[in-house]
């Protein structure tokens, strides 16, 4: 065993998007940090759709701008298409979303990540958590290395335990060409954690080359386009076209005639995936009365042929991957490059988690990304800014940053997961915002960018130029100065936005105030609330288990009363009482 000679503030493992957020933002904040994954040559890969944003998701990448991160910027400099979601409604679910070559994004965040100060960065393969006695103080990896750290965040994704499906073919790897890894979930295990089992899946690609686009609808990108970063400084590009055509006939009837021998309906796959993605085979199931589902045609690149076909995620053998491509008008001639296939991997229960992202049985251990249960690049990113902040926040002994449900869809997201758990892979939704109104994409800076600034993930060199901002949507015909056009419009929309809702707002404002009252009442050290008398037997067995931190994140969990939470409050304050006597 070779201890190495750094010892670290936080220690990152994995370098997926959530990874990536994780480290960027502990270092951001000061303190030493080291992130440690399988191969430096896929970080932040784009294993799935080679996309950004999206309904929802959009809402979160400006939000992780908002606070310092590097998602959205990495996204513009890698886009090749953009396109808007949900104009055909109001401005609240406006979501923006970036194509991306994929290559471009990936190698774009790896250079982000090297010139990061306090952020070393090496090749290697967690395979165990280290404590001295039971203190976490580190990682163990395969090839023999102890690093020393104060803290520990794991962003894994699809790694931990990861079998690959392409009908009965079967395969260990955390994705297809990489390998799983299946030391650490065991010590997880070991250790105490609750370890469970999810799937997901991802589409065929195709080399396009003997495509007949004119057979397609042609979905060209905005014009103008909306940069997805607020950092982003205005540009021009030839951006690349994607494309709409739906399944057929012929393409059900395929499916239904080898549907035994999917992965997914043979049995082979035990775990539950995502309802809200499913593969074409479970939509021609779940809906069967639908005559044809939409497929999308997505370049990888502005370099490759390759495309994306995204609505046809898929675990059915290769044979029959290749006549459903027959199947489709247009895409006769084209040759399949990559088969799509279905991952099971293991994560860990949310309910283990505070809303910090601290693990509640190892402190100093936080997780993030799909670990939690999560799926997509958007909510793992959020997840890893989050736990990266945190992470540094409990080093130099500072207040955690929590988000609010009012303040952001990323809290939305972490008190759903951290009260409610999950069933199925977490996606988020707008309709799971309450306060979606206020939580819209052009509103993501004034609601946090002061935030980062005060935290220190937004440089403080920016505050001017936030403050002019600020000041153009209190005025908008007022003076803007140097201010770059898309900053202008974008801030003309916003206080046309807020007018629009402003009957709204006080509604929302005031229930927004009623929730964060609820969640400013920290539940004392010592107090226990499943043993206060006359609370439902449920909620007590619940309140146990889940250990929230303050009042609101108990009003939360399913089948917690208004009349529990009236019992707990007035307990509550009777033990501080007594405490301060």
């Amino acid at each position: 065993m070779f201890t190495y000679k750094t010892e670290y503030d936080v220690i990152v493992v994995g370098g997926g998007h959530a990874g990536c957020e994780a480290a960027l933002a502990a270092a951001r904040l000061g303190v030493k940090t080291l992130l440690i994954t399988q191969n430096l040559d896929t970080i932040a890969q784009m294993s799935c759709n080679p996309s950004i944003g999206g309904l929802a998701k959009g809402q979160i990448v400006r939000e992780i701008d908002a606070l310092g991160g590097a998602m959205g910027k990495v996204a513009d400099a890698a886009a090749l298409h953009y396109h808007m979601l949900n104009t055909g409604k109001g401005p609240a679910v406006h979501s923006p979303r970036v194509q991306c070559d994929k290559k471009i994004y990936q190698f774009t965040y790896k250079h982000t990540l090297e010139k990061q100060e306090n952020l070393d960065i090496i090749q290697d393969e967690v395979t165990e958590l280290s404590f001295d006695g039971s203190k976490l103080n580190g990682v163990l990896t395969l090839r023999g290395t102890k690093y020393i750290s104060k803290t520990v965040i794991l962003t894994t994704g699809t790694f931990l335990g990861g079998v690959i499906h392409i009908g009965n073919v079967t395969m260990p790897g955390g994705r297809y060409g990489d390998a799983a890894s299946n030391f650490l979930t065991k010590n997880l295990a070991a250790l105490g954690l609750n370890v469970l089992r999810f799937k997901t899946g991802t589409p065929m690609r195709i080399n396009a080359k003997h495509v007949d686009f004119s057979l397609f609808i042609p979905q060209p990108s905005d014009d103008p386009f909306e940069p997805m970063s607020i950092f982003t400084a205005p540009f021009k590009r030839d951006f690349l076209t994607c494309y709409i055509t739906r399944t057929t006939a012929k393409t059900h009837e395929i499916l239904k005639q080898n549907m035994r021998r999917s992965a997914l309906y043979s049995g082979q796959i035990k775990a539950l995936g995502p309802r809200y993605c499913p593969s074409v085979e479970d939509k021609i199931v779940k809906f069967s009365g639908a005559e044809s589902h939409p497929i999308f045609l997505e370049p990888e690149g502005f370099k490759t042929q390759e495309y994306y076909i995204q609505g046809f995620s898929t675990s059915m053998p290769e044979d029959v991957q290749r006549e459903l491509l027959l199947s489709v008008p247009g895409l006769e001639k084209a040759s399949l490059t990559r088969p799509g296939y279905a991952i099971e991997y293991d994560f860990v229960d949310p309910l283990e988690l505070y809303t910090t992202l601290e693990t509640k049985k190892i402190p100093n251990l936080f997780h993030a990304g799909q670990l939690n249960g999560t799926t997509g690049y958007e909510e793992a990113g959020a997840q890893g800014l989050i736990a990266g902040l945190n992470a540094a926040l409990k080093i130099k002994n500072k207040e955690p940053f929590i988000l609010r449900r009012d303040q952001a869809y990323a809290g939305v997201m972490i008190d759903d997961l951290v009260t409610k758990g999950v069933n199925e892979p977490y996606r988020m939704f707008t309709s799971r915002a309450e306060y979606r109104i206020m939580l819209r994409t052009d509103n993501a800076d004034l609601r946090l960018t002061d935030i980062g600034i005060a935290l220190g993930s937004v440089p403080e060199r920016y505050k001017e130029n936030f403050e002019k901002y600020k000041a153009v949507v209190k005025n908008p015909d007022g003076d803007y100065g140097d201010m770059s056009p898309w900053r202008v419009e974008n801030a003309r929309k916003t206080a046309a936005i807020d007018k629009l809702y402003a009957a709204y707002y006080d509604r929302f404002k005031k229930d927004a105030e009623k929730l964060a009252l609820a969640d400013n009442i920290v539940i004392p050290e010592g107090f226990e609330p499943s043993e206060v008398k006359g609370i439902l037997i449920e909620s007590a067995q619940k309140l146990k288990k889940i250990k929230p931190k303050t009042l609101g994140a108990a009003s939360r969990i399913p089948g917690v009363t208004p009349a529990d939470i009236n019992l707990l409050m007035i307990h509550i304050e009777r033990f501080r009482n007594e405490r301060n006597k």
